[in-house]
C-alpha cells in the first residue's frame, strides 16, 4: 500500500493524460459495439464541442495545481485536518480519505450546483447535451472549473488529505467520468448491484434525465452512497425511456453552439419546468 501511495504521490503527467485521454478512446469504442442509445448523430462533431470543454478544464486544471498542491503539502505538514483526529493504518488512511474527498469535492459541490441559482447558470452546460457520451463526462464551463476545484481544495483542507490520496482520487475521479457517462448498455443486474457502493452508468444517466425531478438527483460521482445516505438516490427501472437534456435548452442551437454554450451563464435565467429555486412554474 505504501508504494502505491508513493507512486501516485510523484504521479507521471503522462499517466494522468493516459486515464484520460486513453478511457475516452477504450468508451468511445465500447459504445460503437454495445450502446446504450443508438444516437443518430454527427459523433464527431459532438466530440469535438465536447472536447473544447474538456481542454478548458485541463487547462485551468493545471493552472490551478500549484494550489492544490501547496493545500495538500501544508495539511500533511502539520498533520492539519480529519485524518489526523485518531491514528489510522495506511489502508485506512487511503479509504477514508478517498471518501471524503469525493463527498465534500464532489458530492457536496455537485448538489450545491443544483441548488444555488448562479451555480446552476455555470453548471446547466453540462446538462444540455442530449447525446450524452463517453466525451460528455468533462463538458463543463470554465467558470464552472474554477470553484469545482476550488471546492476540491477545499476538500484536501478539511480531510488533511497528503498528496498521494488526492492524485489518487483525482484519477478515480476522471476515470468514473468517462464510465457513467459512456453511452454503454451494461447488464441491469450488474450495474444494479454495484450502484449499491459505486456510481454506474444506469444510476447516473437518471441525473441526465431532461426535466425535474430526475435532473435533482442521483449527484455522486464515484460513491453512491452518498446519494443513498442524503437520500438523492433515484432508480428507474429502463434507463431507455430515459430523455437527455435541460428542457430551458433543447434547441440544437442552443445545445449545440460553442458561443451560445459560453454566454449562457450571463444570459437571463430560464425557470425549468418544476418550479427550480421558486420561482413560477412558466405558462
Amino acid at each position: 500500500m505504501e508504494e502505491f501511495i508513493i507512486f501516485f504521490s510523484d504521479i507521471p503527467t503522462s499517466f494522468r493524460a493516459g486515464i484520460l485521454l486513453g478511457g475516452i478512446f477504450l468508451f468511445w469504442v465500447l459504445e460503437g459495439i454495445i450502446p446504450l442509445f443508438p444516437f443518430a448523430y454527427n459523433k464527431f462533431k459532438h466530440a469535438g464541442l465536447n472536447l473544447f470543454f474538456t481542454l478548458t478544464t485541463a487547462i485551468i486544471g493545471f493552472g490551478l495545481a500549484w494550489f492544490l498542491v501547496r493545500a495538500s503539502d501544508y495539511v500533511a505538514t502539520n498533520e492539519f485536518g480529519l485524518l489526523y483526529l485518531v491514528e489510522l493504518p495506511l489502508w485506512a488512511q487511503v479509504i477514508i480519505g478517498v471518501l471524503l474527498l469525493d463527498l465534500i469535492g464532489a458530492y457536496f459541490i455537485h448538489w450545491l450546483e443544483h441548488k444555488v441559482k448562479w451555480m446552476w447558470q455555470f453548471h446547466l452546460i453540462h446538462h444540455t447535451d442530449t447525446t450524452v457520451d463517453v466525451t460528455t463526462g468533462l463538458r463543463h464551463h470554465p467558470g464552472e472549473t474554477f470553484f469545482r476545484i476550488f471546492f476540491t481544495i477545499l476538500a484536501v483542507v478539511i480531510v488533511g488529505a497528503p498528496i498521494g490520496i488526492v492524485m489518487l482520487y483525482q484519477s478515480l475521479s476522471v476515470l468514473f467520468a468517462h464510465i457513467t457517462h459512456a453511452n454503454i448498455n451494461m447488464p441491469a443486474s450488474v450495474d444494479r448491484v454495484l450502484s449499491y457502493f459505486f456510481v454506474t452508468p444506469n444510476m447516473h444517466k437518471v441525473h441526465h434525465h431532461y426535466a425535474q425531478p430526475l435532473t435533482d438527483t442521483n449527484y455522486g460521482n464515484i460513491f453512491s452512497i452518498w446519494d443513498r445516505l442524503f437520500n438523492t438516490f433515484v432508480q428507474v427501472k429502463n434507463t431507455k425511456t430515459l430523455t437527455y437534456g435541460i428542457d430551458t435548452h433543447m434547441r440544437p442551437e442552443e445545445n449545440s453552439s460553442l458561443v451560445n454554450l459560453l454566454s449562457i451563464p450571463f444570459k437571463k435565467y430560464r425557470p425549468p419546468v418544476g418550479a427550480k429555486f421558486g420561482e413560477e412554474k412558466p405558462e
